[in-house]
């Protein structure tokens, strides 16, 4: 099994003797889901970090997407001097990052620099909360993420230098389940799949998707944390290994109008203390057979899918995915497996999960994740009541739109009681802030579209 592949402080140990790993990459997910952070070396990691752990500038979960300081945040700004907060790697994550030379990895918690407690607006710290309430209800909750990118010809320095323009998708034509077009882009697929494995990243499959150069690989699941954690390195291990060949892969939800978007498909169970899945039940719901936890469980997370909508889809260019017939929902219906319902009910006996294709593959997992079990909860608590199961195409629906552009979903995040309740007032806020900032630096673009519309013509 690939999970053989990980790491204890002793391995490490054997491994920096024998000259086998020299850097230790120590990070942890910002509120893009990016991995920042710090590179030491192997043998002062295991004499002083792996104890200790180390410190960074509490700026970097305040920062837009170029790494500049937004103002108008309380938890970090100028007037209080931006200053650090304690990394507190998680030895659970460490793990070769084979696709690098001499590297391993590890995932760390971001907490307070004086009390070492784990800081609310961190994602992974958001996740965690969740997790610990599901625990006092007596669960835990199994996840998986089906990830889907495109992979071009260009390389990423390319692009960036020629402003993005001209890409060439790996295939061209539509290689969904297609031999032949996928074995076109198996050299790097089948690299990527390798490199996950090595490096405790238990692999399923991959396959061509329906775009040309869109792939998806899925990896095995597991509890809710470790699959956040998994999802994060996914990413992070394909960005990096196309950069070492020489190609890029994007995992933007939609990179062109021509094409369909890119999904994040994420499968839910809930399992007792004696490892059962307490979604399996003698109650009727539709054409099938659950609990009444499963019901309520379902009930809560399509009540507050539209209020937690910006950690499903947490920029504008997710909103852009979301249209009729491209196999990405716009409605709040659920179905036995239905691929045009935002809630696929799939899977029996011990496998019986929901599946939630709402979210994009830009979605940061920790807060998608943390949006889920809220909701959930909740629903397990209140014993809400599921709508009617969705019979045929549920873009036909007529109620339960979800929100269809940025602007729209953090207010309604922002101005939600029931998100308040969960996330406090104060972390609330933050993330409200995050948002409007993207939506203002999207409004003040001056866009390829509006050049070639307005610049003669108008």
């Amino acid at each position: 099994m690939s999970e053989h592949y990980l790491l204890t402080r002793e391995k490490l140990q054997d491994e920096a003797n024998h000259g086998m790993i020299n850097t230790v990459v120590a990070v942890f997910p910002d509120l893009y889901g990016r991995l920042v952070g710090k590179r030491f070396d192997v043998e002062y990691f295991l004499e002083s970090t792996i104890d200790h752990g180390t410190h960074a500038c509490n700026y970097l979960l305040t920062v837009d997407m170029e790494m500049e300081p937004v103002a108008g945040y309380q938890f970090a700004n100028w007037d209080r001097g931006y200053g650090d907060f304690h990394l507190a790697p998680d030895l659970n994550t460490l793990r070769p990052a084979s696709w690098l030379n001499q590297t391993a990895i590890v995932l760390c918690d971001v907490t307070s620099e004086s009390l070492h407690e784990l800081l609310p607006v961190a994602p992974r710290s958001l996740l965690k909360s969740q997790i610990e309430q599901l625990g006092e209800l007596g669960y835990a909750a199994k996840t998986a993420s089906e990830l889907e990118y495109y992979l071009y010809e260009n390389s990423y320095k390319s692009l960036g230098r020629e402003g993005f323009h001209q890409l060439q998708p790996s295939s061209w034509y539509i290689e969904d389940y297609h031999m032949l077009q996928g074995s076109r882009d198996e050299p790097y697929n089948q690299e990527f799949r390798e490199s996950l494995k090595f490096s405790g990243i238990p692999v399923e499959s991959s396959k061509g998707e329906w775009g040309c150069g869109q792939q998806e690989l899925n990896i095995r699941y597991a509890d809710i944390l470790e699959m956040a954690d998994r999802h994060i390195l996914l990413k992070q291990c394909g960005k990096e290994l196309a950069n070492k060949m020489d190609c890029s892969v994007t995992f933007m939800a939609k990179p062109s109008d021509q094409m369909a978007g890119s999904s994040c498909h994420v499968h839910l169970s809930l399992w007792d203390k004696e490892d059962t899945n307490v979604f399996i039940g003698s109650e009727t719901l539709s054409s099938m057979r659950c609990s009444d936890t499963f019901r309520w469980f379902l009930g809560g997370w399509i009540a507050h899918a539209a209020e937690f909508m910006v950690f499903y889809a947490p920029n504008v260019n997710s909103y852009k995915r979301f249209r009729s017939g491209s196999w990405a929902p716009t409605m709040l219906a659920w179905s036995p497996d239905n691929r045009t319902a935002g809630f696929r009910i799939v899977g029996t006996g011990p496998s019986l999960r929901i599946e939630c294709r709402i979210p994009g593959a830009d979605c940061n997992p920790y807060l998608t994740y943390a949006a889920m079990l809220a909701s959930g909860m909740d629903g397990i608590r209140n014993q809400i009541e599921p709508p009617a199961a969705f019979d045929g195409n549920a873009y036909n629906a007529e109620s339960g739109q979800l929100p269809s552009d940025l602007k729209a979903a953090t207010e309604l995040f922002a101005n939600s009681e029931f998100v308040q309740q969960v996330l406090g007032e104060d972390v609330t806020e933050h993330y409200a802030h995050f948002f409007r900032t993207e939506q203002t630096a999207y409004d003040q673009a001056v866009t390829d579209w509006e050049l070639k519309r307005y610049f003669e013509r108008i």
